[in-house]
């Protein structure tokens, strides 16, 4: 037999430490699928920094040009004219390049995130059950929204901002080696290497109060949707205080990180200005010097300044620009550390969709743990015949709704096989295994939208006609009739504005559409009252007719007419039989009846005490 992984998945070293550069490499296929787009957008991008250098230029002759002598009146006229409509051409065709490359970019930026998004949160859905009984929601939801926001944050600062400042750098230094002093190009290479040296060195320095914000933040905000979700229990309990101070707390931790990132941030910008401050003046003062020397013009001064500035204001928002490429590939990191997650539930290559003629279920000497060292099930062996009920009974945690975990393969059976029509489930895919099974479970959970929306959920598409059908089916239809709203009622968070009775009816109805071949009722009345469940459990017997049906009970009355009844204890079948033979047998069925029954009627005994104290 195969054995399957038991303890959960070790997950992969690129999600335990994921380099920035493995983060831009996962990164750039979604940008490259728009390979012309990109392309065309990068020859935007020289052209406009052409034209934003060529601007200095024009200046330099136009100022030469104002310096004409008087023996020649008539280029006072011309050449200035010219010159002036040469400059206002650059900057136009700067700005129009730019909006240019803009435009181009846009669908590469928004698909890229789109897809991205859409990725993980498939990712997520394909991911085991264990992972998601062991995340935490709200951090992960903030991970998802903080990466999926940075992915267009580090598209426009390193396409916009960091190439087009390389470009016009490259230019600027090309044309100091060319035309002027090689101090010129030593003071400006230098002032360039000490600015981003500094940059990159601090800013890395920085960047781990970043990830400590960010887990913080991650931290305190799973806090407080957790408290917000649980709203109910928090004031039960009247414990508002406490869970304000729970909340207090993280936010005191990411704020005394805020704190030490803010005051670093002050150390970096100092320093850059510095660095800037003092290239700037060495360079004024050997243009100062060269005009007064001869060798350099008024326009050469003006140039030489203009090409300062150009570079300072780009140089200027370089160390926030890096620090905001470091912190959207921190951010980045986590979002892609989701894509790293191992499934561990997935459909092998030979996988073929289940076809069921009558849906048989057979459980072949199953063995089954969470974790390595915590067996559940222990050679579990039986067979649900097409048709036919089968009714699973126990204590508490003996296992039951393991077994329903595994027919819907949220895990792999450790030992044995699962099959249905003889078709092993680790042979067959997901979606049509799923779709082959309704289950109506003890704890109905609702989604915050329509009663008729939840009732479709169960047949995405179903016609109106058919979501009736099925609310009257489950005997909801006239109460969702008397509603104000009628189908349309919001039926709230986890659909707590519907008593109990009626989120089961809801879930009755949305199974009853999904017209499934098996069905699972897991203790699917236990927190009813008496009359409810009498009620609700007439409507499952109906819809179970002529399907393959797993009943998972603790109420041993609920299941009495089952063609077959199993008795779990402690991960092992002890006892199995109809319920006249298991009574028969006198074993641990037949205890668990008479104290059910005992207990019943002395719940009977007091509520008839309290009708004759009433009357």
């Amino acid at each position: 037999m195969r054995r399957s992984q038991t303890s959960p998945p070790p997950r992969s070293p690129a999600a335990a430490s994921r380099s920035d550069f493995a983060t831009l490499k996962t990164l750039l296929p979604y940008l490259w699928v728009y390979k012309w787009r990109v392309l065309l957008a990068l020859l935007c991008l020289v052209g406009a920094k052409l034209a934003n250098v060529g601007v200095p230029l024009i200046l330099k002759k136009l100022v030469d040009a104002m310096t004409v002598t008087a023996s020649h009146p008539q280029a006072l006229l011309v050449l200035p004219v010219a010159l002036l409509v040469a400059y206002g051409l650059l900057r136009v065709s700067t700005t129009l390049f730019t909006e240019l490359r803009e435009f181009l970019f846009a669908r590469v930026t928004q698909r890229a995130v789109r897809t991205i998004a859409l990725q993980v949160f498939r990712h997520l859905h394909a991911l085991s059950l264990r992972f998601h009984l062991n995340r935490q929601t709200g951090g992960m939801t903030r991970d998802i929204e903080r990466g999926t926001r940075s992915v267009g944050s580090l598209i426009s600062y390193t396409l916009f901002n960091i190439l087009p400042t390389l470009v016009e750098i490259t230019l600027v230094l090309g044309y100091l080696v060319l035309h002027y002093d090689i101090w010129f190009t030593v003071i400006t290479a230098v002032a360039l290497v000490s600015y981003i040296a500094f940059t990159v060195l601090v800013t890395n320095w920085r960047t781990h109060f970043r990830r400590t914000m960010n887990d913080l933040d991650s931290k305190a905000n799973t806090k407080a949707i957790d408290s917000l979700i649980n709203y109910e229990t928090v004031k039960y309990f009247g414990n508002e205080d406490y869970e304000a101070r729970r909340y207090d707390e993280g936010l005191q931790r990411y704020e005394s990180a805020a704190v030490k990132s803010q005051t670093s941030l002050s150390l970096l910008n100092t320093g850059q200005s510095l660095i800037i401050a003092t290239a700037v003046t060495l360079i004024l003062w050997r243009a100062t010097v060269g005009v007064i020397a001869g060798s350099m013009t008024l326009g050469d001064l003006v140039l030489v300044n203009a090409f300062m500035i150009q570079l300072y204001i780009p140089l200027n928002f370089l160390g926030v620009i890096y620090r905001e490429i470091k912190q959207s590939l921190a951010d980045m990191e986590r979002l892609f550390s989701l894509l790293d997650e191992n499934r561990e539930i997935a459909d092998t290559p030979q996988a073929t969709p289940l076809v069921t003629q009558g849906a048989a279920v057979r459980f072949a000497h199953v063995d089954f743990s969470y974790e390595a060292k915590r067996q559940i099930l222990f050679d579990v062996d039986f067979q649900i015949a097409a048709g036919t009920t089968t009714a699973v009974v126990g204590h508490s945690g003996s296992g039951k709704s393991t077994l329903s975990r595994l027919l819907f393969r949220f895990y792999e059976v450790n030992e044995g096989s699962i099959t249905i029509d003889g078709q092993d489930l680790r042979m067959i895919t997901q979606d049509s295994l799923r779709a082959a099974i309704g289950i109506v479970p003890q704890d109905t959970v609702l989604f915050n939208d329509s009663i008729e929306y939840n009732i479709a959920y169960g047949k995405p598409g179903a016609s109106k006609q058919a979501i009736v059908a099925a609310a009257k089916a489950a005997s909801i239809h006239d109460f969702i009739e008397s509603l104000p709203d009628g189908y349309a009622s919001m039926v709230g968070e986890r659909g707590l504005k519907l008593s109990g009775g009626e989120k089961q009816r809801v879930a009755i109805a949305r199974t009853l559409l999904k017209d499934p071949a098996i069905l699972i009722f897991d203790e699917a009345t236990s927190a009813l009252d008496s009359k409810a469940e009498q009620a609700i459990q007439a409507q499952l017997k109906e819809i179970a007719k002529n399907r393959t049906t797993l009943v998972i009970a603790h109420r041993l009355s609920t299941v009495a007419d089952a063609q077959q009844i199993l008795v779990l204890d402690h991960g092992r079948i002890v006892e199995r039989g109809t319920h006249a033979q298991l009574l028969a047998l006198d074993g641990l069925y037949a205890q668990m009846w008479q104290r059910q029954q005992a207990g019943q009627r002395d719940e009977e005994d007091s509520d008839s005490e309290t009708l004759s104290l009433a009357k």
